[in-house]
Protein backbone atom coordinates (compact mmCIF):
# COMPACT_ATOMS: atom_id res chain seq x y z
CA UNK A 1 0.00 0.00 0.00
CA UNK A 2 1.78 3.54 -1.17
CA UNK A 3 1.48 6.14 1.66
CA UNK A 4 1.14 9.73 0.26
CA UNK A 5 3.44 11.66 2.70
CA UNK A 6 7.31 11.94 1.65
CA UNK A 7 10.12 13.47 3.60
CA UNK A 8 12.22 16.35 1.65
CA UNK A 9 15.48 17.92 2.81
CA UNK A 10 15.17 21.24 1.42
CA UNK A 11 19.02 21.64 1.66
CA UNK A 12 19.84 18.45 0.01
CA UNK A 13 16.72 18.12 -2.14
CA UNK A 14 16.89 14.36 -1.18
CA UNK A 15 13.42 12.36 -0.52
CA UNK A 16 12.63 9.68 1.87
CA UNK A 17 9.55 7.33 1.93
CA UNK A 18 8.80 7.24 5.71
CA UNK A 19 6.96 4.09 6.82
CA UNK A 20 5.92 1.70 9.42
CA UNK A 21 8.27 -0.71 8.13
CA UNK A 22 11.16 1.60 8.41
CA UNK A 23 12.43 0.40 11.99
CA UNK A 24 11.91 -3.74 10.89
CA UNK A 25 14.74 -5.69 11.82
CA UNK A 26 16.90 -7.98 8.40
CA UNK A 27 17.41 -11.72 8.72
CA UNK A 28 20.30 -12.65 7.25
CA UNK A 29 21.31 -16.03 7.15
CA UNK A 30 24.89 -17.38 8.68
CA UNK A 31 26.81 -18.86 6.61
CA UNK A 32 27.47 -22.48 7.05
CA UNK A 33 24.49 -23.22 9.12
CA UNK A 34 21.29 -24.32 8.75
CA UNK A 35 18.51 -22.44 6.86
CA UNK A 36 17.02 -21.95 10.41
CA UNK A 37 19.58 -20.24 12.15
CA UNK A 38 19.76 -16.70 10.77
CA UNK A 39 21.54 -12.90 11.63
CA UNK A 40 19.44 -10.70 12.76
CA UNK A 41 20.09 -7.21 11.82
CA UNK A 42 18.23 -4.26 13.98
CA UNK A 43 17.88 -1.48 11.91
CA UNK A 44 16.10 2.31 11.39
CA UNK A 45 16.36 3.47 8.11
CA UNK A 46 14.19 6.82 9.12
CA UNK A 47 16.00 7.76 11.94
CA UNK A 48 19.55 7.01 9.59
CA UNK A 49 17.87 9.68 7.34
CA UNK A 50 17.42 12.07 10.21
CA UNK A 51 21.17 11.50 11.38
CA UNK A 52 22.44 12.08 7.64
CA UNK A 53 20.35 15.56 7.81
CA UNK A 54 20.72 16.57 10.68
CA UNK A 55 20.86 20.54 11.29
CA UNK A 56 18.70 20.98 7.93
CA UNK A 57 15.68 21.87 6.97
CA UNK A 58 13.11 19.29 6.45
CA UNK A 59 8.87 19.39 5.16
CA UNK A 60 6.60 17.00 4.58
CA UNK A 61 5.15 16.26 0.80
CA UNK A 62 1.73 15.53 -0.10
CA UNK A 63 1.91 12.49 -3.05
CA UNK A 64 -0.22 14.03 -5.78
CA UNK A 65 -3.10 11.23 -6.33
CA UNK A 66 -3.69 9.47 -9.99
CA UNK A 67 -0.05 11.17 -10.52
CA UNK A 68 1.83 7.79 -10.97
CA UNK A 69 3.31 6.19 -13.94
CA UNK A 70 5.76 4.02 -14.99
CA UNK A 71 7.46 2.36 -17.47
CA UNK A 72 7.18 -1.37 -16.97
CA UNK A 73 4.08 -3.30 -15.63
CA UNK A 74 2.86 -2.75 -12.67
CA UNK A 75 3.68 -6.60 -11.60
CA UNK A 76 7.74 -5.89 -12.35
CA UNK A 77 9.72 -5.53 -9.16
CA UNK A 78 12.80 -4.09 -11.15
CA UNK A 79 11.26 -0.61 -13.10
CA UNK A 80 11.61 2.92 -13.13
CA UNK A 81 8.47 5.01 -11.81
CA UNK A 82 7.21 8.10 -11.56
CA UNK A 83 4.82 10.17 -9.45
CA UNK A 84 4.30 14.06 -8.41
CA UNK A 85 4.39 15.70 -5.09
CA UNK A 86 3.95 19.07 -3.06
CA UNK A 87 4.41 20.69 -0.45
CA UNK A 88 1.14 23.35 -1.04
CA UNK A 89 3.62 25.87 -3.06
CA UNK A 90 6.00 23.73 -5.60
CA UNK A 91 5.43 20.62 -7.05
CA UNK A 92 8.18 18.41 -7.98
CA UNK A 93 8.38 15.09 -9.65
CA UNK A 94 9.72 12.14 -7.42
CA UNK A 95 11.68 9.03 -9.26
CA UNK A 96 11.00 5.34 -7.51
CA UNK A 97 13.54 2.86 -8.83
CA UNK A 98 15.89 0.06 -7.95
CA UNK A 99 18.49 -1.54 -10.63
CA UNK A 100 18.24 -5.10 -9.04
CA UNK A 101 15.27 -7.05 -7.28
CA UNK A 102 17.89 -7.71 -4.14
CA UNK A 103 17.95 -3.25 -3.52
CA UNK A 104 15.81 -1.82 -1.93
CA UNK A 105 13.39 1.09 -3.44
CA UNK A 106 15.05 4.30 -4.01
CA UNK A 107 13.22 7.84 -4.69
CA UNK A 108 15.17 10.90 -6.25
CA UNK A 109 13.88 14.33 -6.52
CA UNK A 110 13.78 15.52 -9.88
CA UNK A 111 12.90 19.47 -10.82
CA UNK A 112 10.59 19.72 -13.53
CA UNK A 113 7.65 18.05 -14.75
CA UNK A 114 6.59 14.60 -16.91
CA UNK A 115 3.99 14.02 -18.97
CA UNK A 116 2.49 11.35 -21.37
CA UNK A 117 2.97 11.27 -25.29
CA UNK A 118 0.18 9.19 -27.13
CA UNK A 119 2.24 6.82 -29.17
CA UNK A 120 0.43 4.35 -30.98
CA UNK A 121 -3.80 3.65 -30.93
CA UNK A 122 -4.83 0.18 -31.67
CA UNK A 123 -7.90 -2.10 -32.48
CA UNK A 124 -7.90 -5.64 -30.73
CA UNK A 125 -7.77 -7.91 -34.00
CA UNK A 126 -7.12 -10.57 -32.33
CA UNK A 127 -9.75 -10.75 -29.92
CA UNK A 128 -12.30 -8.90 -32.58
CA UNK A 129 -11.67 -12.22 -34.75
CA UNK A 130 -12.05 -15.00 -32.11
CA UNK A 131 -15.38 -12.89 -30.44
CA UNK A 132 -16.77 -12.86 -34.38
CA UNK A 133 -16.61 -15.96 -34.91
CA UNK A 134 -18.30 -16.76 -31.56
CA UNK A 135 -21.24 -14.35 -31.70
CA UNK A 136 -22.23 -15.45 -35.37
CA UNK A 137 -24.03 -17.92 -36.44
CA UNK A 138 -22.96 -18.86 -39.00
CA UNK A 139 -19.36 -18.12 -38.55
CA UNK A 140 -18.39 -15.23 -41.27
CA UNK A 141 -15.58 -16.18 -43.55
CA UNK A 142 -12.12 -15.33 -42.60
CA UNK A 143 -11.64 -12.84 -46.29
CA UNK A 144 -14.72 -11.46 -44.53
CA UNK A 145 -13.21 -10.79 -40.79
CA UNK A 146 -9.74 -9.67 -42.35
CA UNK A 147 -12.03 -6.78 -44.38
CA UNK A 148 -13.91 -5.52 -41.51
CA UNK A 149 -10.41 -5.35 -39.04
CA UNK A 150 -8.90 -3.50 -42.47
CA UNK A 151 -12.16 -1.28 -42.26
CA UNK A 152 -12.38 -1.01 -38.76
CA UNK A 153 -8.01 0.27 -38.56
CA UNK A 154 -8.47 2.41 -41.49
CA UNK A 155 -10.90 4.38 -39.48
CA UNK A 156 -9.12 4.29 -36.18
CA UNK A 157 -5.76 5.29 -38.01
CA UNK A 158 -8.10 9.35 -38.24
CA UNK A 159 -9.09 9.09 -34.62
CA UNK A 160 -7.07 11.34 -31.50
CA UNK A 161 -7.68 9.91 -27.93
CA UNK A 162 -8.08 13.33 -26.49
CA UNK A 163 -11.71 13.22 -27.49
CA UNK A 164 -12.72 9.69 -26.71
CA UNK A 165 -13.76 8.26 -23.06
CA UNK A 166 -11.44 6.85 -21.19
CA UNK A 167 -12.48 3.33 -19.34
CA UNK A 168 -11.87 3.35 -15.57
CA UNK A 169 -10.56 -0.45 -15.67
CA UNK A 170 -7.66 -1.46 -14.86
CA UNK A 171 -5.24 -2.16 -17.23
CA UNK A 172 -1.90 -4.49 -16.26
CA UNK A 173 0.34 -1.51 -17.47
CA UNK A 174 0.25 1.47 -16.70
CA UNK A 175 1.30 2.97 -20.30
CA UNK A 176 -1.71 0.99 -21.72
CA UNK A 177 -5.24 2.26 -21.65
CA UNK A 178 -8.32 1.39 -23.38
CA UNK A 179 -11.36 4.01 -24.63
CA UNK A 180 -14.51 4.17 -25.89
CA UNK A 181 -15.30 4.65 -29.44
CA UNK A 182 -17.56 7.63 -30.18
CA UNK A 183 -20.88 7.42 -31.82
CA UNK A 184 -19.91 9.16 -34.65
CA UNK A 185 -17.13 6.63 -35.66
CA UNK A 186 -19.23 3.70 -34.37
CA UNK A 187 -21.62 4.84 -37.10
CA UNK A 188 -19.36 5.76 -39.87
CA UNK A 189 -18.05 1.91 -39.11
CA UNK A 190 -21.51 0.44 -38.89
CA UNK A 191 -22.75 2.25 -42.53
CA UNK A 192 -19.45 0.57 -44.01
CA UNK A 193 -19.79 -2.63 -43.34
CA UNK A 194 -22.94 -2.77 -45.67
CA UNK A 195 -19.72 -3.10 -48.68
CA UNK A 196 -18.73 -6.58 -46.50
CA UNK A 197 -21.73 -7.71 -45.33
CA UNK A 198 -25.26 -8.13 -46.64
CA UNK A 199 -29.15 -9.09 -45.31
CA UNK A 200 -28.88 -11.07 -41.94
CA UNK A 201 -25.27 -11.06 -41.85
CA UNK A 202 -25.18 -7.28 -41.71
CA UNK A 203 -27.88 -7.62 -38.80
CA UNK A 204 -25.48 -9.48 -36.86
CA UNK A 205 -23.12 -7.41 -37.12
CA UNK A 206 -24.92 -4.45 -36.01
CA UNK A 207 -25.61 -6.31 -33.01
CA UNK A 208 -22.13 -7.02 -32.35
CA UNK A 209 -21.09 -3.49 -32.84
CA UNK A 210 -23.67 -2.83 -30.64
CA UNK A 211 -23.21 -4.97 -27.78
CA UNK A 212 -19.78 -4.98 -27.62
CA UNK A 213 -18.82 -1.07 -28.40
CA UNK A 214 -19.05 -0.14 -24.68
CA UNK A 215 -16.57 -2.56 -22.79
CA UNK A 216 -15.59 -5.40 -24.94
CA UNK A 217 -13.44 -5.99 -28.10
CA UNK A 218 -14.30 -3.04 -29.97
CA UNK A 219 -12.20 -1.18 -27.37
CA UNK A 220 -8.87 0.47 -28.30
CA UNK A 221 -5.97 0.01 -26.38
CA UNK A 222 -3.48 3.78 -26.62
CA UNK A 223 0.31 2.83 -25.88
CA UNK A 224 1.68 6.37 -24.26
CA UNK A 225 5.14 6.70 -23.58
CA UNK A 226 6.59 9.42 -21.01
CA UNK A 227 8.16 12.69 -21.68
CA UNK A 228 10.50 13.59 -18.56
CA UNK A 229 11.06 17.75 -18.92
CA UNK A 230 13.91 18.44 -16.23
CA UNK A 231 14.30 22.27 -15.40
CA UNK A 232 18.58 22.90 -14.63
CA UNK A 233 18.31 24.91 -11.02
CA UNK A 234 20.31 27.65 -10.00
CA UNK A 235 22.53 26.63 -7.16
CA UNK A 236 21.02 27.16 -4.20
CA UNK A 237 22.31 29.00 -1.25
CA UNK A 238 22.96 26.92 2.06
CA UNK A 239 20.67 26.97 4.04
CA UNK A 240 21.63 26.59 7.67
CA UNK A 241 19.39 27.30 10.36
CA UNK A 242 17.71 24.17 11.41
CA UNK A 243 13.89 23.47 11.25
CA UNK A 244 12.61 20.76 12.95
CA UNK A 245 10.18 18.43 11.03
CA UNK A 246 6.72 19.30 12.52
CA UNK A 247 4.67 15.50 13.45
CA UNK A 248 2.03 14.76 11.23
CA UNK A 249 -0.70 11.59 11.11
CA UNK A 250 0.57 8.97 8.24
CA UNK A 251 -2.18 8.39 6.03
CA UNK A 252 -2.67 5.19 4.37
CA UNK A 253 -4.24 4.40 1.19
CA UNK A 254 -5.51 0.93 -0.34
Amino acid sequence: MPMNQLIRCKNCDQVFLKSPFDSLPEYNPTPGLAPENFQTIERDDFQDFLTHHHGHQLEHLRIIEDSYVSEKAYSEPVKTSFFKATNGREKFVIKKFRERIDEPLQYQLIPGDYSLKCTAVEIQSQEISKQLKRDLTPSPSQDKIDAFLKLFRAIVEGIEVKGLERIPEDSWHPLEVYYKMDDVHLVYLLRNCRSIFKGREYSAMERFIRDHKEDGVLLLKATFEIELTEIVKPDKKKVSSFQPLEKQKVVWKK
